[in-house]
C-alpha cells in the first residue's frame, strides 16, 4: 500500500530524517516508534505532504504522491493528531462531516456516513450528532477525531501520538476500538508512539527510529528475540521480554495436539500470558483450548507456554 524510499528531510544543516525506507502492507498496523526527536512524526508528515521531503518519495498504491496536489492528496488520507484537533464550534456531525463536504458528497451520502461512523463507534446519533466537542468527555472526543479522518473512506489512516494525551484506562479502550475499526473497514494504519507497549500491542510491523535513522522494522516478537542493536534491545525491554512475547501468542497459535474435556478450558483467542495466569491461579499445569465452534482444538501446559516465552 505505501512504500518510503530513500526518505530524508534536511533543514538547514541538521538531518531530521535519515534516508528511511520501507513498505507498509496493505490493510496493516504500522507502529513508528521512537524517543523524542527521532523523526517519527516528521516521516509520518511526509507521506501526506504535510511535510515535503529533502529526498526520497512516497509511493501510495505504487503512485508517486508528488503527482498530485498536496491538498488534494491530504483528502483521501486519513489523519489524527493527539488531542482529537475537533472544531470547537461545529457539532459532531459537521466535524465528521468535514472532508466529505470537500469532496463535494451528496447531503444524503454524508448524512449516511455520519450515522454509520457514530454507531461504529458506539455514539448513539440522537444524543451526539448535534452535540459539540466541549459536552464530550476525552474518549468520547478521540473517537469522533478517528470516524472524521474515516469520514471519506480513506484507504489510509495516519495517526500521530492518538492516544498520548488519554489516561490508562481509556487509552486502552481506544486502542481496542481502533483494533476493531481496522478489521471493520480494512483500513491501512501508520501510527507514531513513543510507547512500545502501545506498538507491540497494535502494530503488525514495528519501525524503530533514532537520531532520523531506521534501525529496525520487523514484526514484534522479532524485535524481541532478535533486536537490530543495543538501543532496539532497550526500546524493546530487556527486563519484561518473556512476559511481552507471551503477550504476542494466542493460546490457538501455540496450542498442542490433544487435550481432555474436563477441566479448565480456554478460549483459542486468548494470549499466552492470560492462560498462564489462569493456569497459575486456579494450580493447574494443563487447559484445553476451544476454538470459535466450542470443540477442543489442542492442548497448553505450563511447561508449554514457559517455553514459548524464552527468547
Amino acid at each position: 500500500m505505501i512504500r518510503i524510499e530513500d526518505l530524508t528531510k534536511q533543514y538547514d544543516a541538521t538531518t531530521v530524517v535519515d534516508h528511511v525506507s520501507f513498505t507498509v502492507e496493505r490493510n496493516s498496523i504500522t507502529a513508528i516508534v521512537g524517543t523524542s526527536g527521532s523523526g517519527k512524526s516528521t516521516l509520518l508528515r511526509m507521506i501526506n505532504r504535510l511535510v515535503e521531503p529533502s529526498g526520497g518519495r512516497v509511493l501510495l498504491e505504487g503512485s508517486d504522491t508528488r503527482g498530485e496536489p498536496a491538498h488534494l492528496l491530504r483528502r483521501r488520507i486519513g489523519y489524527v493528531i493527539q488531542g482529537h484537533g475537533l472544531f470547537p464550534h461545529r457539532t459532531v456531525a459537521e466535524n465528521i462531516a468535514t472532508v466529505p463536504r470537500l469532496l463535494k458528497w451528496d447531503e444524503s451520502r454524508i448524512r449516511s456516513r455520519v450515522e454509520e461512523l457514530l454507531h461504529v463507534f458506539q455514539l448513539e446519533p440522537a444524543t451526539y450528532a448535534q452535540a459539540f466537542p466541549y459536552q464530550l468527555s476525552g474518549g468520547q472526543q478521540q473517537r469522533v477525531g478517528v470516524a472524521r479522518a474515516l469520514a471519506a473512506e480513506p484507504t489510509v489512516l495516519l495517526m500521530d501520538e492518538p492516544f498520548g494525551a488519554l489516561d490508562p484506562i481509556i487509552r486502552a479502550k481506544a486502542q481496542d476500538d481502533l483494533l476493531d475499526i481496522q478489521r471493520r473497514f480494512g483500513t491501512t494504519i501508520v501510527l507514531v508512539t513513543h510507547d512500545m507497549d502501545e506498538a507491540f500491542r497494535l502494530g503488525d510491523r514495528v519501525a524503530v527510529m533514532s537520531q532520523g535513522r531506521l534501525l529496525q522494522y520487523d514484526r514484534p516478537a522479532t524485535l524481541l528475540t532478535h533486536p537490530a542493536d543495543p538501543f532496539v534491545a532497550r526500546m524493546t525491554g530487556i527486563a519484561d521480554r518473556a512476559i511481552k512475547l507471551l503477550s504476542l501468542t494466542t493460546a490457538g497459535e501455540a496450542a498442542l495436539p490433544g487435550g481432555a474435556t474436563q477441566g479448565l478450558t480456554v478460549p483459542a483467542s486468548v494470549s499466552l500470558r492470560e492462560v498462564l495466569s489462569e493456569l497459575l491461579w486456579r494450580g493447574a499445569t494443563c487447559a484445553t483450548v476451544l476454538g470459535e465452534d466450542g470443540t477442543p482444538c489442542g492442548q497448553l501446559t505450563v511447561a508449554t507456554i514457559l517455553a514459548r516465552g524464552r527468547p
